[in-house]
């Protein structure tokens, strides 16, 4: 033991010392992306700083991943925007309200997920509905930061009468405050070639130090201004009981997308250095980071890709650099409050346009076009969201993804089982012309799990196969392996057909039971359903127990 202690020590300091030197490399970037991001949320740039001070501190304290930065993201912020301009009518006092009212609720909404254990429901957002609306809503951010540059701003939600408006307005683009975007998108796309170097931050250094010796307003070139930081105040806000139910509705799509992206990043770089994934954990970080973001008046939070891939580059070990970012970051906004109110407009808009230009490539849609599988769902999410705008198209893209979801697993293949030669394997016999039936027997196995909206129909396809055989088919088997639950709807209907076959003369066993599903079966038994059709083993085990049992019988 004497031996350990001395090669640890060394090892833990050095750990930290690499998290304490990643969260000082990240401040830089995250802390003018904050601000950049409340300027896509249409919120006071403070409200960037509290949500990413408070996404920083409480994932870091809750949260699995040891790269993850909860922040405000561009997508959640953009998606803000669109709910609280469509919810308030554009008066921008009612527009915070609610924007808060969305934030405490999608919180909530992430705890009761955690509690309910539903770490996995991200998963019924299609990955090709996710990158195409991702790869849309890019395109609109991108044009509306162009729009933020230039001085212009048309009303338009949709992109292509956003981008008609911008070329209409010619006459009045703010040409200094393009340039002044150009110049900056050219240094943080020339830095890249050096990954060590802090583009961002360097960036806005040169922003801050040209606002204080040139008089940008003069050329029309709008800054950050007074950040209010005195009057932040902590509590619910005060909204109606209506206003309320407004803001459940909203932020249910909320806390979709901001789960999706960020369970994305978490998994991925959890996969990437194989370790431990915690869904569930990871909902009710990220609900008490938005729910205390929204009482103090902040924005949406997420594990975006691009903070927690900066992360792991600049080498962050633990949750320590989170922390360390935080703290950081809540020193220069203490020490620096002038400063950042210098940095030019155009300059945040040109580090949106930098930050979400990787997501606008067209061989996201590739895959999908070469599969020939999804392709229209991933290019009409995206065909929503610049038609529709961003609310819109969010709503329809979710709506589409879980209407096929419903789709695939309400229409479930049935396939009919039959013996692969003379092993103990049981095969679709459609796939497989070598396998045949078990004389006297039909074996079925439906292909995706059984509950309310499949089970008659997957029923009614399993007395269609047995009217078409003769009355020499004495038995019926349905395996169930994939069926990890099931619920009452299920348990009534199986109930029925049991009745049904029974009275037939013939007797139906269920095979592969889930434990659960073995478990509420026995407890739901009945004369035509006994416990002794009930089997949790293989197909070719009941096979062999109702030829036995029929030997016997003869």
């Amino acid at each position: 033991m004497s031996t350990a202690t001395p090669g640890a020590a060394p090892g833990f300091y050095q750990r930290h010392l690499k998290d304490l030197l990643a969260g000082c490399a990240i401040a830089g970037l995250l802390l003018p992306e904050a601000v950049a991001y409340a300027n896509i949320g249409n919120v006071p740039p403070q409200a960037g700083i509290v949500a990413l001070i408070a996404g920083l501190a409480i994932y870091g304290v809750i949260g699995n991943s040891r790269f993850a930065v909860v922040s405000s993201t561009s997508s959640s912020a953009a998606v803000l925007a669109a709910v609280t301009l469509s919810a308030s009518g554009g008066d921008a006092a009612t527009r915070l309200l609610l924007g808060a009212g969305i934030i405490i609720m999608a919180g909530l909404f992430f705890l009761i997920a955690s509690a309910a254990r539903l770490g996995n429901m991200s998963d019924f957002i299609a990955k090709s509905v996710l990158r195409g609306f991702t790869f849309g809503l890019a395109i609109t951010i991108v044009l509306k930061q162009c729009g933020l540059a230039l001085r212009v701003n048309p009303t338009h939600s949709d992109a292509p009468r956003y981008l008609w408006g911008l070329l209409e307005t010619t006459k009045q683009w703010s040409l200094y405050g393009g340039a002044l975007a150009i110049a900056a998108l050219v240094i943080l796309y020339a830095l890249k070639r050096w990954p060590r170097v802090p583009a961002t931050l360097v960036v806005i250094v040169l922003s801050i130090v040209l606002g204080y010796a040139v008089d940008l307003p003069h050329y029309g070139i709008v800054q950050v201004g007074r950040i209010d930081l005195a009057h932040i105040g902590f509590g619910l806000p005060d909204l109606e009981r209506t206003q309320w139910l407004r803001c459940g509705e909203l932020a249910f799509a909320m806390m979709l997308i901001v789960y999706a992206e960020s369970y994305g990043s978490i998994r991925g770089f959890a996969l990437k250095h194989d370790d431990p994934f915690s869904p569930n954990r990871d909902l009710a970080a990220l609900g008490a980071s938005n729910l205390v973001s929204g009482l103090f008046g902040g924005m949406p939070v997420g594990a975006g890709y691009s903070g927690t891939s900066a992360n792991e580059a600049a080498g962050a070990q633990t949750r320590v650099a989170a922390w360390t970012a935080a703290a950081v970051i809540a020193l220069m906004v203490a020490l620096l409050l002038p400063q950042i109110a210098h940095i030019p407009e155009p300059v945040l808009a040109a580090i949106v346009i930098h930050a979400v230009s990787h997501t606008i490539n067209p061989h996201v849609f590739a895959p999908y076009l070469k599969w020939r599988r999804d392709r229209f769902l991933a290019l009409g999410a995206c065909l929503a969201v610049l038609l529709l705008g961003v609310l819109d198209g969010l709503l329809l893209a979710i709506a589409v993804s879980l209407l096929w979801t419903l789709r695939n697993l309400s229409e479930p293949k049935v396939s009919v089982l039959g013996r692969l030669g003379d092993t103990h394997d049981f095969v679709d016999t459609r796939s497989h012309p070598d396998a045949h039936p078990v004389p006297g027997m039909i074996i079925v196995r439906p292909e995706a799990p059984l509950f309310f909206a499949n089970v008659e129909r997957v029923l009614s396809h399993l007395r269609m196969l047995t009217a078409k055989h003769d009355e020499s088919m004495r038995h019926t088997i349905i395996s169930l392996e994939e069926s990890a639950d099931i619920d009452g709807s299920t348990i009534e209907a199986l109930q029925t057909y049991a009745a049904e076959v029974s009275r037939d003369g013939r007797k139906l066993v269920l095979a592969r039971l889930k434990p659960r599903v073995l478990h509420v079966l026995t407890r739901a038994a009945t004369d035509a359903l006994p416990v002794a059709a009930l089997n949790e083993l293989s197909v070719d085990v009941c096979v062999h127990s109702l030829l036995d049992a029929q030997a016997t019988t003869h």
